[in-house]
């Protein structure tokens, strides 16, 4: 069942957005050679915890961290480590959910470490405008197909492939809600879009196959061919007035 939310629980839910987009920030600058990404999780933690928030992922369904950091050929739900070193030329995708005052923000960036390759830093820059060719479709009257098609033609004209295994999602008191919110799709098909909906639109967008494989630790989800993935991911409301991104520092 889709949840509509009132001008107040958007409001609400802005806030959330706003320090779930910060500690995203903040996640990212600490996108270095040298560091874990178990650092980088505290770095998440804390900051949100310091605005009187709660870590959306924490707990959730098990997972053991606050953020989600999936480098390279991970696509997501990588679970940070002191294992896992960053290096010169990474890329590394990072994704926050902070719940505050009964709501959730939901975001996700894939940040270049240093110099990275140019098929590397093209995929980052498809991936990112494919996000807001989706939010460009968010509108009222419009249906869940044509922001799944958006992004797809987007990035399928560039030869790159859409993760099919996981899609976007609707957001609000709960973290994950009604509807689904596939990264491909058909225009005019699905549920139609209404004032007072809240989405996550997450383009997960693959160098090669779209096959993604589970590892053994039941989390990190990375591509069939080892080839490099980026993930990109705003909070959304369809409003009557145009799509609001809610997970904006500012």
């Amino acid at each position: 069942m889709v949840i509509l939310k009132t001008s107040r629980e958007i409001a609400a839910m802005r806030e959330a957005g706003r320090i779930s987009s910060r500690a995203l920030q903040e996640a990212g600058k600490a996108v270095e050679p040298g560091v874990s990404t178990l650092e980088i999780d505290t770095v998440v933690r804390r900051y949100i915890e310091k605005q009187g928030a709660e870590p959306s992922f924490l707990g959730y369904g098990g997972f053991p961290a606050s953020a989600c950091i999936s480098v390279n050929n991970v696509v997501i739900h990588g679970i940070p480590s002191a294992k896992i070193i960053i290096k010169q030329g990474d890329i590394v995708s990072i994704d926050v959910g902070a719940r505050f005052n009964g709501y959730h923000g939901d975001n996700a960036y894939t940040f270049a470490c240093g110099d990275v390759s140019r098929e590397a830093q093209t995929l980052l820059d498809a991936t990112k405008q494919s996000l807001y060719e989706g939010i460009k479709n968010a509108v009222a009257g419009n249906r869940i197909g044509n922001i799944g098609n958006a992004v797809q033609r987007y990035v399928e004209a560039r030869s790159y492939s859409v993760v099919r295994d996981f899609v976007g999602h609707g957001v609000g008191a709960k973290l994950h809600e009604d509807p689904s919110v596939p990264n491909y799709g058909t225009p005019g098909r699905g549920v139609r879009l209404l004032p007072g909906m809240t989405i996550a639109i997450e383009p997960m967008i693959n160098q090669g196959t779209h096959r993604v494989r589970v590892l053994d630790d039941g989390w990190t989800t990375v591509t069939a061919d080892g080839k490099l993935s980026a993930h990109f991911e705003h909070t959304v409301a369809v409003t009557k007035d145009g799509p609001v991104i809610l997970t904006l520092p500012d």
